[in-house]
């Protein structure tokens, strides 16, 4: 069954969420347990609004979360991306499209090398000792933002996206 309003409504609410995990992690350098799991509890609402099949449409986006979720957590093990991070990008893979995830990936680490390169910049200008603290929850958000502009909205119109 399809209901895009239902699709519409759950999509906004998400990008809703997305600001909130931006600006906590801006602000805090956290993102909220509870945040992620109301982003992966949402998803299969968001699949039967959208009309997903269980096979292999379920199937692959609950995939691509699993394989999203091991990738990160390593990366989190070798203290390289921060355990909300991981969490949320595990939660967004159950909300885009596996054909659409890839981009989401490659505009995430584009936008995180710019804020890198930014916020390193800021803490050497201001003579701060140790290393910058990134909130790369801000390219997650802002990279799955774009994906769902891009990708996503323009689908729900029956164009091709």
């Amino acid at each position: 069954m399809r209901n895009d309003l239902v699709t519409y409504w759950l999509l906004a609410w998400l990008a809703i969420g997305l600001l909130t995990a931006a600006f906590t992690d801006l602000k805090r350098r956290q993102i909220d347990n509870w945040l992620n799991a109301a982003i992966a509890a949402a998803a299969p609402i968001f699949w039967w609004s959208s009309g997903l099949d269980l096979w292999p449409g379920v199937a692959w986006q609950i995939g691509i979360a699993i394989v999203t979720f091991i990738i990160c957590a390593g990366l989190f093990a070798l203290r390289m991306m921060g355990g909300g991070d991981v969490k949320l990008l595990a939660a967004l893979a159950l909300w885009i499209r596996p054909e659409h995830f890839g981009w989401l990936v490659v505009m995430m680490s584009l936008i995180g090398a710019v804020l890198t390169v930014a916020f390193a910049s800021w803490h050497i200008a201001r003579r701060q000792p140790g290393r910058a603290a990134i909130p790369y929850g801000v390219a997650i958000c802002a990279a799955a933002l774009l994906t769902l502009a891009d990708k996503s909205l323009p689908l729900l119109r029956g164009q091709v996206g």
